[in-house]
């Protein structure tokens, strides 16, 4: 099950990039050349963000920038994320520096919070207790693409990694000692 949502509508050819072109063994007919003066085609219809659903978990993110780092938000983490975050907290508490960017929701990206509403664009799977939200931007004319995945611990939706595809990255990797 797919759905799209936060602040735009999502296609999966703007998440995951153009479909790729038919091989000259396919036995598929040729496209219909488009009319010169024929308009693009309309964005995919924006779904209704679900109370509870795993986009409802990760739109706050993007909603009030950094909050990941927040110690009060750490009931919507499960492990190995929390685990991540916890550390980043007692390290950041002895006073020894910080572990992870606060800008990890934008992949580490500039913060221009009206170019990423204006780009900002989801979409979930859901396959039993786990799911996938993928967030896709643009800053600067820079593309950015997230994963957010997702468990279903005790009825409710915990992240329990985020991933950059873009940036290489991911949460869980980090060792805050």
């Amino acid at each position: 099950m797919l759905a799209a949502g936060l602040n735009g509508g999502a296609s999966a050819q703007g998440l995951f990039g153009a479909p790729p072109k038919a091989s000259s063994g396919d036995n598929a007919s040729p496209p219909a050349a488009a009319a010169p003066d024929s308009k693009p085609a309309e964005p995919a219809p924006v779904a209704p963000v679900l109370p509870g659903s795993p986009t409802a978990v990760v739109k706050p993110f993007y909603e009030h920038l950094g909050l990941e780092l927040d110690p009060a938000q750490r009931k919507n983490f499960t492990d190995p994320a929390k685990t991540v975050l916890d550390k980043s907290d007692a390290l950041r508490a002895s006073g020894q520096g910080e572990c992870l960017d606060p800008n990890m929701a934008l992949d580490n990206a500039d913060y221009d919070k009206l170019a990423i509403d204006r780009s900002l664009r989801t979409i979930e799977a859901v396959n039993g207790d786990e799911a996938k939200v993928v967030v896709a931007f643009v800053v600067e004319g820079h593309q950015h693409r997230l994963e957010w995945k997702l468990k279903k611990v005790g009825g409710d939706w915990k992240v329990s990694d985020l991933l950059s595809v873009t940036g290489e990255w991911a949460l869980s990797q980090y060792q805050c000692e």
